[in-house]
């Protein structure tokens, strides 16, 4: 593996899909511990229109992993291309993505309604039959997760909580 974090990220376009995952497992191991990946932020929003549906579904991946220390609000400039990959022409990028929401309305509660109204929208014939039933259970899922999450009322910001 490579030495820097850098490196790793330049993997992620790697011709050779091993090697990319492996970059993608080693960077999303680094976002649960610390926000040395969130430096990418913007490298990761362009992905997101990527031809490449590996590398929309790393970009995707590793958004919803840096949600957690997004302070400059980066994934609130890219929700709505990032939603739009719940329809993805891949239906295994679109997979991927649907079950990546639940993470990112977690770690990003204001975006939670945004969030849900995209996935209640969401057009799911484009896919073939066989794919249709898989995708539409994902939503099902994700939204059941997603709306079990507390609403976000400002409590955090150190208003009161009823219980």
């Amino acid at each position: 593996m490579p030495d820097t974090i850098e490196e790793t990220f330049a993997l992620l376009s790697h011709k050779d899909n091993k090697v990319a995952y492996a970059a993608l497992k080693t960077l999303q191991a680094e976002s649960e511990r610390s926000p040395v990946v969130y430096s990418f932020m913007d490298r990761l929003g362009e992905m997101l229109d990527s031809d490449n549906s590996y590398l929309r579904t790393r970009a995707l991946t590793l958004l919803a992993y840096n949600a957690r220390w997004d302070t400059d609000y980066k994934i609130d400039e890219v929700i709505d291309r990032y939603l739009t990959h719940i329809t993805d022409p891949k239906p295994i990028t679109a997979r991927q993505c649907i079950q990546l929401l639940p993470m990112l309305a977690k770690d990003k509660p204001e975006l939670k309604e945004v969030i849900l109204g995209a996935l209640h929208r969401a057009n799911i014939t484009i896919y073939a039959g066989s794919m249709q039933p898989l995708v539409y259970k994902d939503i099902q899922k994700a939204l059941a997760e997603i709306e079990k999450l507390p609403a976000n009322t400002g409590a955090e910001a150190g208003g009161t909580t009823s219980g």
